[in-house]
C-alpha cells in the first residue's frame, strides 16, 4: 500500500519552499506582478494630467509694489514688479500652509511691498507671501489709483470650484474628488477659491470667486467643491484677472 504524501507545510526559517510550491509561487509572483503592472498603466492611461502647476522656486523670491484689492480676497496690482510678473499684472496672495493672506498691512487700497514664492499654472498664479522679517509692509509713498474693475456680464459656465493654491501646484492634481476635503480645509483657512472651467472667458480659464454682492464666495457653496457644476453669475475683469460673483441658488451638480 502506497504511503500518501505529506500535507505541504511551509516552514519560513528553512529557507526553501516544499517541493509543491516550488513552481507555484514564482509562477504566480510573475502573473501578479504582471497584472498589477498592467492595473497601475492602465490607470494612468485614463487619470487626467495634473498640469504643470508647481512652486516656482526656478523664479527666485519675489518682491514686488502694488495696492491691494481687500475684496474678495486679496489681490496685489502691481505696481513694480519682476521680468516673471510685470507691472498692471493683477495676482491672487497667500500663505504658507492652509492659510489666506489675513497680514494686517493688506487692507483695502493699501500700497504695499510683498515678498514670497509664486505658484504658477497656465492662467492660474498665486503669490505665497512670506513672513517674518520679509512681511507685507505698507509703503509711506502715496498709493496709485487702482484699475477700476470692469464688467463683462452675466454668464452661465461649466467647471469646477477649487481652492486656488493647490489647483495651482502646491498638490497635484489639487483638483477632483480625491481633493475635495483638502480643499475645504484650505477654504476655511480663506485660500482664494477659484473656477476652473471647462471652457473659457476672454482666453481665461479660471477667475477667482466671490459671492454675488462681491465678497467672499458663500460658506454654502464649499458643499460643491470638487464636483462638475453649472452656475450662473457675473463676471468682472480686473486688471488681467476675472472675478466670477457666483450665485449658489442657481449651482446645479451635474
Amino acid at each position: 500500500m502506497r504511503t500518501p504524501e505529506p500535507d505541504i507545510f511551509f516552514i519560513g526559517f528553512l529557507n526553501r519552499l516544499p517541493r509543491g510550491l516550488g513552481i507555484f509561487v514564482p509562477v504566480a509572483a510573475v502573473v501578479l506582478m504582471s497584472l498589477f503592472a498592467g492595473l497601475g498603466f492602465a490607470l494612468s492611461a485614463v487619470t487626467d494630467d495634473p498640469g504643470d502647476g508647481r512652486f516656482r522656486g526656478d523664479l527666485g523670491r519675489q518682491v514686488l509694489e502694488g495696492v491691494v484689492r481687500a475684496a474678495p480676497y486679496p489681490t496685489l496690482e502691481i505696481t513694480k514688479g519682476t521680468d516673471a510678473f510685470p507691472d498692471g499684472h493683477v495676482m491672487m496672495l497667500t500663505r504658507q500652509g492652509k492659510r489666506g493672506a489675513t497680514y494686517a498691512a493688506l487692507t483695502d487700497g493699501a500700497h504695499v511691498r510683498v515678498q514670497g514664492i509664486a505658484l504658477t499654472r497656465g492662467d492660474l498664479d498665486l503669490l505665497q507671501l512670506a513672513g517674518g522679517r520679509r512681511a507685507p509692509e505698507v509703503l509711506e509713498t502715496a498709493a496709485p489709483a487702482p484699475t477700476g474693475d470692469v464688467p463683462l456680464g452675466r454668464w452661465l459656465v461649466t467647471g469646477e470650484i477649487c481652492d486656488g493654491k493647490c489647483l495651482a501646484g502646491a498638490m497635484r492634481p489639487g483638483r477632483g474628488i480625491a481633493h475635495k476635503a483638502c480643499a475645504n480645509l484650505c477654504l476655511i483657512g480663506e485660500i482664494p477659491p477659484v473656477f476652473a472651467m471647462t471652457g473659457s472667458i476672454e482666453g481665461a480659464r479660471t477667475m477667482l470667486m466671490a459671492g454675488p454682492d462681491g465678497g467672499p464666495m458663500p460658506v454654502a457653496m464649499r458643499d460643491l467643491t470638487a464636483l462638475t457644476i453649472r452656475v450662473e453669475g457675473t463676471v468682472i475683469r480686473r486688471g488681467d484677472l476675472l472675478i466670477f460673483m457666483a450665485e449658489p441658488d442657481t449651482a446645479e451638480v451635474l
